[in-house]
């Protein structure tokens, strides 16, 4: 997959020093905008296999690396990595990630859009509470952690949530809360998917094995779809 499609590690300013992440073009070379956040695990292979999968759908997607290069074997260590990140840093760095990425000749589009899963979900609502007109597009996935914003009145991207129905560590009742709450205080469109899966039911190399390949495919297929026709 690499091989066909220009990518490379990147270094930008965010928050005061230098961010780190990883880049992905499509072969037309130029796209609209996609932030890619990672889960609580770090920048793992399977994010850059997301961001990569972006770029085949012709996107100029970035990861930024929230850990600045730790990675998580096991879930303790990537509850105690999440817990060094405070809230405020992440999305610091994420805002640094929207103007890096706005700034790039190949990135067609006057807004980003923006995809992340579990820890990265939650950052997906938090950044587009922050950064308002240029975000068009959120998609949490089992968005949980300390990213979620309390407030989502600064929220003017269309949402759409992918979320499992037997999620333990994020139950449907408080999604379908969270989604009645992002509508509510912002007015912004918000659409929630629920499915008959677990947590984290999307990630094919996650270690407490939730993947479930039909329930991914099709919360795939709607994320891509939407950020096709939000991302402009």
């Amino acid at each position: 997959m690499n091989e066909q499609r220009p990518f490379q590690n990147v270094t930008f300013p965010s928050a005061g020093r230098e961010a780190h992440g990883y880049l992905a073009r499509p072969e037309s070379g130029s796209g609209p905008g996609v932030i890619v956040i990672q889960e609580w695990w770090g920048l793992v292979d399977h994010i850059r296999d997301v961001t990569d999968r972006l770029a085949a759908e012709g996107f100029v997607a970035l990861a930024p690396d929230l850990y600045g290069g730790r990675v998580a074997h096991d879930g303790a260590e990537a509850a105690r990595i999440m817990r060094d990140l405070p809230e405020e840093e992440g999305a610091r760095l994420l805002a640094g990630a929207v103007d890096y990425l706005l700034s790039l000749p190949e990135v067609t589009s006057s807004t980003v859009g923006a995809i992340g899963f579990c820890m990265g979900g939650g950052f997906v609502l938090q950044l587009a509470a922050q950064q308002g007109e240029r975000v068009s597009a959120a998609v949490p996935f089992y968005g949980v952690g300390q990213g979620v914003p309390n407030d989502f009145s600064g929220v003017r991207a269309a949402v759409q949530g992918h979320y499992g129905e037997h999620d333990r560590g994020y139950p449907a009742a408080e999604a379908r809360k969270q989604a009645e709450q992002i509508r509510r205080e912002s007015g912004a469109e918000v659409e929630f998917f629920f499915y008959d899966a677990g947590h984290a039911f999307a990630n094919d190399s996650n270690p407490q094995g939730n993947y479930r390949p039909e329930a991914a495919k099709l919360a795939w297929s709607r994320a891509v779809q939407f950020l096709k026709d939000k991302v402009r």
